[in-house]
């Protein structure tokens, strides 16, 4: 199953530093918290000058000593709490497993690198109230609690509180895309697609709501749980998805200095999180039929999941793994190896490689009966 997460990493640097910085305006109240306590305790004085929009991410030497001297539960509070500078690799996931990192150590430094963390900026894009809109202070300083907390539980509650005491703020929309995002770190697909649907009754043009809803609307766990539903929901999928594309440009907007070629490879490269998705959608829509895949929809696939691998810098290992689905399906063995390869090799060190490796060995197979 492809989820494309958006991790707890939405803290005030993902926000100010990733997609808002790159043309969409901030919503109010966002970048004017204090940093939130680390594992450690308080930000220095010093820490606090040099790093005014979050903790400091940990290197690889300090995350093999907290694994040596801590046990793993505070070992991934800390790794999900500040971040990591470096993503994991296969000879990295050795080291750790040497200095008795567990499975799910492993895995919570693997979704804390960079890569991730850029992903989920990519992610955050939203739109504030249209117009000038006046925040209460008691408002803005409950929004500005939520933006910065890192434990899903607590951005629950606070968003539950918010709803209960401002049912009628101009935040609220925002406030329930967090708590999304809250609930896909859990995970929990069915209460992340729930506060996804308040934030987008409350506001339909909320990017980050879109984009974190046509992540899951597609998924099987979902639509398995929703099977007389299911066309409907990939049905919203889709409208979601490209109601998403026509608003990103509006955010996404072009630098006084930017070259046109600039802008537009940039554009693309937050449109690709979409169009991954997108691809998921038609994917689904293509096996649903009775009498095997649909041809048309299987093309709509490839081309949704081409376009997301080709048009970023980053692309999603997963992306190739379901565009290598699509062409099997499609009876492009060729094609479909091609991808599987590529999965394999962006997914080092993770179960997408296991997944592909077995695929091409099943493809390989087929050719070799076929021959």
């Amino acid at each position: 199953m492809r989820i494309k997460q958006i991790l707890w990493a939405l803290t005030v640097f993902v926000l100010t530093g990733g997609l808002y910085a790159q043309g969409g305006p901030l919503p109010p109240g966002v970048g004017k918290q204090e940093p939130t306590q680390q594992m450690g305790g308080q930000l220095t004085t010093n820490q606090k000058a040099k790093n005014p929009q979050g903790p400091v991410p940990l290197n690889e030497k300090e995350v093999t000593k907290d694994i040596k001297n801590n046990p793993a539960e505070i070992v991934i509070k800390e790794v999900k709490e500040r971040g990591v500078d470096f993503e994991m690799t296969p000879a990295i996931e050795k080291k750790l497993r040497k200095a008795t990192a567990t499975d799910a150590v492993i895995e919570a430094v693997r979704q804390a690198g960079p890569k991730e963390r850029e992903q989920a900026a990519k992610a955050a894009l939203e739109s504030r109230p249209s117009g000038t809109v006046q925040i209460p202070p008691e408002q803005n300083q409950a929004y500005g609690a939520i933006t910065t907390e890192l434990d899903p539980d607590k951005v629950i509650a606070q968003a539950d509180d918010f709803a209960k005491k401002y049912p009628d703020s101009p935040m609220l929309s925002y406030v329930f895309s967090f708590e999304a995002n809250a609930y896909q770190q859990k995970p929990d697909v069915e209460k992340t697609v729930d506060a996804c649907a308040k934030s987008l009754k409350t506001n339909p043009d909320n990017v980050m709501a879109l984009i974190i809803d046509i992540g899951m609307l597609p998924q099987p766990q979902y639509l398995n749980n929703h099977s007389a539903d299911r066309e409907k929901i990939l049905q919203q999928a889709e409208s979601e998805a490209n109601h998403a594309l026509d608003l990103l440009p509006q955010r996404v907007t072009k630098k006084a200095d930017e070259s046109d070629a600039d802008y537009q490879k940039r554009l693309a490269e937050v449109e690709s999180q979409v169009h991954g998705p997108l691809g998921m959608i038609h994917l689904e829509m293509a096996t649903g039929g009775l009498t095997g895949p649909d041809k048309a929809e299987l093309e709509k696939a490839e081309h949704e999941f081409n376009t997301a691998v080709t048009t970023t810098s980053r692309p999603d290992p997963r992306d190739y793994y379901r565009l290598g689905e699509a062409y099997k399906m499609d009876g492009k063995l060729d094609d479909a190896l091609q991808a599987f390869a590529r999965a394999s090799e962006l997914g080092q060190g993770t179960m997408i490689k296991t997944y592909a490796d077995q695929q091409i060995g099943e493809i390989k197979k087929m050719k070799a009966g076929k021959s």
